[in-house]
This record gives structure tokens, sequence and C-alpha cells, in this order.
């Protein structure tokens, strides 16, 4: 439950500061007091976008704080899976700065708004004027439905599937997309594939061939200058094998003289040794070069395909070409194979529908088995309102089609009075009768969801007298299992709240500021006796107040 609530530097705010206990509370004050300003801080608590205009003093920020008791409520899984703090008094701090920023704190660690929410939906439900016209909302009319039937856990498992069956229904469209633009491209891919597969492929083969037809090309001058090379090292007279044998005698002799004359010798042997071996390396090539005219047009025939490759493709590397020819692979195979993917797909996607249809058809049954409770007890609390011949009329049907929340048709009617045909609520009912159907399902919905805390914001709006006395009485009657409180402008409501705040007005230094207090009883009196006369007190609207009261 709320225990306590703190805003500063917001709207009329200057700082407020005040403690809630269990029951039922109801807030009262004029009209303009601040009571939506009240409402508006505990939003920025629970995770509502924070607005720069929010800020009382724009030099300073705004800082709105609740205490709340949880230790009742088995939420602490919650906490762990968000890598929170858990406290049986769990404090929410939210921190608006003055650059706009705004920063979330739940037990002094940093959250996200979203965590912040989250948290904030288990926590309290705060009833806002605007809440009762969604009562003509299909979605909303579900979601009472749902929260009677316990289905959170099934419509969670089953929003996830959908995503999943969506996602492969989408991927299977997908291919049966690509196998009708695949039939067209797929001749063409073929030959594609064709024409790389019985090209020399491989990396490295260009300059490899180019090497080779260069020398082929060259066959004639390589010969007449490795002939010219193999006479200058082996010619008898001049060759400088000859000349360098006469070197290696020379050193060998000068040798034992001395270390450098022996390293010089070595030098002498080395370059002999060397000149030998590029001697039988020129007589070996010499051998081994011959003119081939038929290797060359090979070879020229296998470089002109790579180079019509490489313009074909827009490549200038054999690479490319290797990375073009996976891909056009890749995508013949996908084509080849695809009726048998497409068969997979189809298969796992029946798979899905099935389990899909399975927690739909757990969904549906939880409706249907709650409608008559639900529609019985609206009827029960309704008669107590003074709307003795309300009747609903709840029908579920089934749809062929998944949508977000199962597959159920929802018709939720409503007469007001005998004779009157059905129709839909926000067309068929007033505000006041709206007030009240929302009570009374608010009052059937606090028997189920088990939160701490529900806040009425002005739901008696369009009742009076009696009506409203009863009205309270539900909310007093509420209270017994969960915090209750109510805005309200109705002394018959608040007469019944266990505690009550007014919540008023000052001018401080020529500022208008925002103020709440906890009234005494002689103060209940006073409110309650304004709010049915009022500021002209009249003795009878003190007594009538007294009586109120007791």
């Amino acid at each position: 439950m709320l225990v306590s609530l703190s805003i500063k530097n917001y709207a009329l705010i200057d700082h407020l500061n005040v403690s809630f206990t269990n029951g039922f509370t109801v807030i009262t004050g004029e009209t303009g007091a601040g009571k939506s300003i009240l409402l508006g801080g505990l939003a920025l608590v629970l995770g509502k976008r924070a607005d720069l205009s929010s800020l009382r003093d724009k030099e300073k920020k705004c800082v709105i704080e609740a205490e709340f008791s949880v230790g009742k409520y088995n939420l602490e899984p919650f906490f762990n899976e968000n890598d929170v703090d858990y406290e049986e008094r769990t404090i929410i701090r939210r921190e608006i700065l003055p650059s706009g920023k705004s920063r979330a704190f739940i037990n002094d660690s940093p959250v996200k708004l979203t965590i912040l929410a989250a948290l904030g939906d288990s926590l309290i439900d705060v009833h806002s004027q605007n809440q009762t016209l969604q009562l003509g909302d299909n979605a909303y009319q579900f979601k009472v439905i749902d929260g009677l039937a316990s289905n959170k856990d099934l419509l969670a498992s089953y929003a996830k599937d959908l995503r999943l069956y969506k996602k492969e229904t989408k991927a299977l469209e997908n291919l049966l997309a690509t196998k009708q633009e695949g039939i067209k491209e797929h001749d063409y891919n073929t030959f594609l594939l064709s024409e790389l597969e019985s090209a020399p492929l491989k990396e490295g083969i260009l300059e490899e061939l180019e090497e080779q037809y260069e020398q082929l090309n060259n066959v004639e001058n390589i010969m007449e200058q490795l002939s010219k090379g193999h006479n200058l090292i082996s010619d008898e007279q001049v060759g400088i094998l000859n000349l360098l044998a006469e070197l290696k005698q020379a050193s060998s002799k000068l040798a034992s003289y001395g270390s450098q004359f022996s390293t010089l010798n070595e030098r002498v042997q080395s370059v002999f040794i060397e000149v030998d071996d590029i001697f039988e390396e020129f007589e070996s090539l010499q051998n081994n070069i011959e003119a081939n005219p038929k290797v060359l047009e090979e070879v020229n025939t296998k470089l002109q395909l790579l180079y019509d490759l490489q313009k074909k493709h827009g490549v200038s590397e054999i690479e490319e070409l290797l990375r073009i020819k996976e891909e056009l692979a890749v995508k013949v195979d996908a084509t080849e194979n695809i009726d048998a993917t497409i068969l997979a797909k189809e298969t796992e996607i029946k798979a899905k529908e099935k389990a899909l249809n399975a927690v739909c058809a757990k969904i549906s049954k939880k409706r249907k088995a709650i409608i008559p409770e639900l529609k019985k007890q609206l009827e029960s609390i309704l008669a107590s309102l003074g709307m003795t011949s309300a009747e609903f009329k709840i029908e579920l049907n089934a749809t062929p089609n998944f949508v977000y929340n199962g597959k159920d048709e929802l018709v939720f009617q409503f007469s007001a009075n005998k004779g009157s045909a059905f129709g839909e609520l926000k067309k068929v009912a007033s505000g006041g009768e709206l007030s009240r159907i929302m009570l009374a399902i608010k009052a059937v919905l606090a028997k189920y969801e088990h939160l701490p805390t529900l806040m009425f914001d002005e739901i008696d709006t369009g009742v009076s007298g009696e009506i409203s006395n009863r009205m309270g009485t539900i909310m007093q009657e509420m209270s017994g299992g969960m915090q209750i409180f109510s805005i309200t402008h109705l002394p018959q409501v608040a007469s019944k709240g266990n505690h009550h705040y007014k919540v008023y007005k000052e001018d401080k230094n020529n500022v208008t500021h925002t103020q709440m207090k906890q009234l005494t009883t002689e103060e209940r009196v006073v409110e309650l006796a304004e709010m049915l006369g009022g500021k002209d007190l009249s003795d009878s609207a003190i007594a009538h107040a007294r009586q109120l009261l007791n």
C-alpha cells in the first residue's frame, strides 16, 4: 500500500509531504485546489513521461518520492528479474532536472521508466475520469473479463507465441515470393554459374597465366638470352667460370697467410659455387624452354575467358569472381530446393497454429466460465446502487483469425430499464450510470486482482443523494481488503472515509501554493458542512455533517 508521498517543486506544490495508512481515505477540495496536481505527481512516480513545464521553479529539480509497503504482495521475483534491491518498504523516486532530463530510482537503484511503470501497475490502480469512458471500448471489456478469469499468464504466453507465428508466416510469404521471382531468374543464374564453374577459377590463377603467357609469347628472345648467358659463363677462354677458377686457385694459396686472406678465400669460394649453380640453371632452362604455339593459344584462351568474366561481372579480382560464384550457387541451390524449404516452413507454421489454438481454447474456456459470475455480481451491485432493472448481455463468439488476445469476439451490451433494448454501453448508459457501472466493475475486480491500492478520481460524477451514499459504502467495503482512495466532491462519499485529507490553496508572499492536510474530526465536520451548504455554515449543515459522520 501507499505509505507516504513527497512532492517538491511540482506545479503549484513547493514542498508537500503526506503519510497514509490502510483503509478508506477520502480527498476533498474545491475545484482548482490542486487535486489533479496531486494525481499528476503520483503518475510521474509511477512511470509517466515527464514534462519540463511541470517544474515550479525552472532552476531547481523536481523530486517526487513515494513509499510503498510491498511485503504481502509477492513482488520479490520482479525485483530479482530486474536486478533491483528488494525492500518490504520500497521507495520509488522520480527526478526531473532543469535540463529536461528525467531519472527514476527504485530503492536508490537507477531504473528505466518501463521497469518503473511495470512495478507501478502492480502497486496501484489510479482510476481517472477518462477511464470511465473506456467502459465502451472492447479492449477494456476484455481486460475486465480476463482479469476475473486469471488469464494473465495465458495471454502472455499467447502473445509470445503469436509473435513467433507471425514471424514464421512472414518468412513463408517471403519464401513464396522468392520462389515466384526465382523461377524467372533461375535459368539466368544457372547459366552464369555454369560459366564460372567452367572457368579455371582459383586464387592467383590470373597472375600465373599472365606469367606463362609472357614466357610462351617471348620464347625466342628468352632462348637467345639464355644462350648468351650460357656462353658468357662457360666460354673456355674468357668464360666467367674459367676466370673464377683461376681466382679460386689464387685465393686458396693466400688462405694460409692470415685470417684476412682466409676470409677472402671463403668469399671467392662462395662466389664460384653460386656462379656454378647459375650456370647449371641456365643450362637447365635452355634444355626445357621451347616454342609451343598450342599451349600459347590455350593460355591465351583462358586469359581472355577470365578477362571477359571480370568485365561481365564488373570486378577486377579473381577473388571477387569466386565470391559471386558462391552466391550464385546458393541462389541456384535455394531455388532448386525451395519447395522442400516451403514445405518444412508450412509444417512448422501448422504446429505453431495448433499450439496457438490450444492456448486460445483455454483462454476462451476461462472467459466463458467467468462471464455468468461477472454478470451476476455486476447486476447485484448496480441494484444496490439504485439500478434495479439493470441487465447485462455478455456473449463470447469464436472468430476465425488470431487477434491480439485470442480468437474471441466479445459482445458487451447493457440495458438500464425493463423493456429497453440492449445496446452498447457508451450509447445507452448516462454519465451517472457509467460511473456506477465502473464502480461495480472495480468492486468485482478488487476481489480477483489483489492490488495493494486503488485510487478513484471522482468516480461518483453524475450521482447524488442516496446513490452517492451507497457508492461510498461500496468503496468502504472494498477497503477491507485493500487500500482505497477516493477524490470526491460529494459529502456522502467523503463521510465514509476512515481518513480524510483536504487539498487547498494558500498564498504566501504573493505566490499561490497547493497544500494538503489530514483533517481532525471537527475539521471534517466543517469540511462536510461546506460541501453541503457552502462557506456560510448553517446549524442545519453542521448537524447534517455530524449525522453523516456518525
